[in-house]
């Protein structure tokens, strides 16, 4: 299973009712896909680090999904970038074989590789 962040920001000119309308689409699609949502983030209002569309805030939304193989979220992310209520959008695999090693692990295989490439001279 794989699981992902789904982070959005909607238009902070949306009423409450709409904002909340667009996150129940949004589930309703990611699970009709067969993903689950096993947690669901609304952060509000907040500034944001640079204008968008001459707005200075948005309204923040932040999904953690699960799915199989087969991801609802290229539909989901189309239809966010066709709606212009949602200012931006951004998908995270958080899987846990998609974390990269430590940098003294790195290090290691660096100097095993080169050595063994060099033929452990130095």
């Amino acid at each position: 299973m794989r699981t992902y962040e789904l982070m959005f920001i909607i238009d902070p000119r949306v009423s409450d009712e709409e904002a909340e309308g667009l996150v129940a689409a949004y589930r309703k699609m990611i699970e009709e896909g067969g993903g689950t949502i096993s947690k669901h983030e609304d952060w509000g209002k907040r500034r944001l680090a640079y204008p968008i569309n001459k707005l200075n805030e948005g309204r923040y939304e932040l999904f953690y999904v699960n799915c199989e193989e087969g991801s609802p979220l290229p539909e989901v992310e189309r239809r966010m970038g066709q709606n212009e209520q949602v200012l931006r959008y951004l998908t995270v695999r958080t899987d846990q074989d998609r974390i990269p090693s430590p940098p003294e692990e790195e290090a290691e295989s660096k100097a095993e590789g080169e050595a063994a490439v060099t033929g452990g001279a130095k």
